[in-house]
């Protein structure tokens, strides 16, 4: 089975995550997009403001309910150790070894995954697609770039194209704590579940 794995801190999960795994899920013609929200990421120590990762989880289930082909997954949200991506796919790779995953990534992540912890390990579990922004991102500058870390790591990198996105989720807090509408931004239930539980108003 080809799997994505589409991972984030998701604080809230909004409509161009889903834009973006729907994305990849035609494009590469996956079998199932698994999200997975980051329940203690190496890249934000700092826990002030940072809503709880059951929280977070459950906005994802709301979020991608009714879609089949999509699904919750909590591992790293169990773990209390640091999540490191090579980590999580090499267990994955473990316990599924009949899966081929894609791990979905932006254009950001792409230019800095030489500074994630192992990167050469975590290139050899998976396939990685990198998210190009038409008419944001540099298709050419992405492309060399890619070809230089296949041919450094021997890896399977591709580019994913993609609309702009511009939806980020510091933006939709703020707009939250500023009590201004994200009902544009978010899926309904995510919304819902939002206002109900007074997130982000702090």
């Amino acid at each position: 089975m080809k799997v994505g794995i589409m991972g984030g801190t998701f604080d809230p999960i909004h409509n161009a995550h889903i834009m973006l795994a729907e994305y990849a899920f035609r494009e590469y013609q996956l079998d199932e997009v698994w999200f997975m929200p980051n329940g203690n990421p190496p890249h934000k120590q700092n826990q002030k403001g940072r809503t709880d990762a059951r929280v977070r989880a459950e906005m994802v289930r709301l979020a991608i309910a009714g879609k089949n082909s999509f699904r919750l997954e909590e591992y790293e949200v169990h773990r209390k150790e640091i999540s490191y991506s090579y980590e999580t796919m090499e267990h994955f790779r473990e316990i599924y070894p009949e899966h081929h995953f894609y791990f979905i990534i932006g254009a950001d992540s792409l230019f800095s995954i030489e500074n994630w912890v192992y990167p050469e390990r975590l290139l050899t579990t998976c396939t990685i697609l990198a998210a190009c922004r038409a008419g944001v991102n540099r298709y050419d500058i992405m492309e060399e770039k890619i070809i230089e870390l296949n041919q450094k790591y021997q890896s399977d990198i591709r580019l994913l194209i993609t609309p702009v996105m511009g939806t980020a989720s510091q933006d939709i807090r703020q707009r939250c704590k500023d009590r201004q509408s994200i009902a544009e931004d978010v899926p309904k239930a995510v919304e819902e579940y939002i206002i109900r539980h007074h997130l982000y108003q702090n």
